[in-house]
């Protein structure tokens, strides 16, 4: 995928480093996610789709975030990683983020958002399990 794609998304976060307590970040993240989902639900309830493209922009900005964060990669707005480089991620992310980014207004943009950010919470969750049963074996 193009970076230059992601980039004007990357642009209207403050973006945070990553520091010493990634767990509470990527918390922090999630917590601001399920606050902006529960605000498109209710947009999309009431077919208020014009007003959706704000929190979009967010939510896909958040995503990205919990990508990289996830991968343990510090985000640059100016020159992203590029995604495929990226380990720890939802399959057919491409062309899902692709779609996402082409159509962000879009009913079926904001379901295939929810469900990467809940593959990528499992990812991440998966890679704490390991990490943490590698850490107790040596």
């Amino acid at each position: 995928m193009d970076n230059q794609l992601i980039i004007p998304f990357l642009e209207e976060l403050e973006l945070e480093g990553l520091d010493e307590n990634v767990d509470q970040a990527i918390s922090n993240l999630l917590s601001d996610w399920e606050r902006i989902k529960v605000e498109l639900e209710g947009l999309y309830r009431n077919r208020d789709q014009k007003s959706t493209l704000q929190g979009m922009k967010k939510g896909i900005g958040l995503f990205i975030q919990f990508l990289y964060w996830s991968n343990d990669r510090q985000i640059n707005s100016k020159e992203p990683i590029s995604i495929n480089h990226l380990v720890i991620k939802p399959v057919n992310l491409d062309e899902r983020l692709a779609y996402i980014l082409s159509r962000p207004n879009l009913f079926h943009s904001y379901r295939q958002l929810s469900e990467l950010m809940t593959e990528q919470a499992k990812q991440y969750a998966k890679k704490n399990i390991v990490k943490k049963r590698l850490s107790q074996k040596g």
